[in-house]
């Protein structure tokens, strides 16, 4: 997987384009749709307001796209990648994040370093063998109580079957429902499990939002957010 991203470190952005290009809607729009989720998770899941003193790591942070939009969002994010070229070029577009290359299945993080971890759009690239202890990885560097947060593309949901049939880097991808997902939180001991499906209207208005949200319970939108906590 590391040597695929690494092919794409300077094409990334213009693949993901151009598989979401029928849908009229840009990169951005997804990735602050995302950026928003998670400023709502540590709110809701109580582990500060404005990210005051919330240590986050991105796992499996690619080329850092999201990093852009979280400025403010924690008192300090890390970002690790198995990609090393990805993580060049993180470094140079987000010099505010730490990054580090992950060489193994363990994360190069001491226990308890983190309040949160999440991961968006990287569990469909690991092996299905491997999810548990992925998420075991997760649990790992959390402080108790800490919160991870794995966001994925919703299998149900007919366009995200098509965009990820037009990513050159996504043919091998394994796509799970967020019912599996919190079958995988539950079996690696985490608990205080909650899904949403979100990214269901191409807009970001506060009542496209709202309606959004009264409906996360159902499997619409393109994408959902499962958390859970350490």
């Amino acid at each position: 997987m590391a040597s695929l991203f690494d092919e794409y470190r300077d094409s990334y952005g213009q693949a993901v384009e151009g598989s979401i290009r029928f849908s009229g809607l840009r990169h951005d729009f997804f990735l602050k749709a995302k950026a928003d989720l998670l400023r709502r998770v540590i709110v809701e899941r109580g582990l500060g307001r404005d990210g005051a003193g919330v240590r986050a790591l991105d796992v499996g942070c690619g080329i850092g796209s999201l990093h852009r939009h979280l400025g403010g969002a924690f008192a300090s994010l890390d970002g690790c990648d198995v990609s090393e070229e990805s993580i060049l070029r993180a470094r140079r577009g987000n010099p505010d994040v730490a990054y580090s290359v992950c060489r193994s299945a363990l994360l190069p993080y001491n226990d308890g370093a983190f309040d949160l971890a999440f991961a968006s759009c990287v569990l469909h690239h690991v092996l299905p063998e491997a999810w548990p202890d992925f998420l075991r990885e997760m649990r790992r560097v959390l402080r108790p109580g800490g919160v991870a947060c794995i966001i994925e593309h919703n299998p149900w949901n007919p366009l995200t079957r098509l965009a990820v049939l037009r990513c050159p880097f996504d043919k091998d991808a394994v796509l799970l429902r967020a019912a599996m997902t919190e079958t995988l939180f539950r079996a690696t001991g985490f608990g205080e499990i909650q899904s949403e499906h979100f990214l269901l209207w191409p807009r970001a208005g506060r009542l496209a939002r709202k309606l959004e949200r009264s409906l996360g319970a159902f499997p619409l939108g393109a994408q959902y957010a499962c958390s859970a906590r350490a």
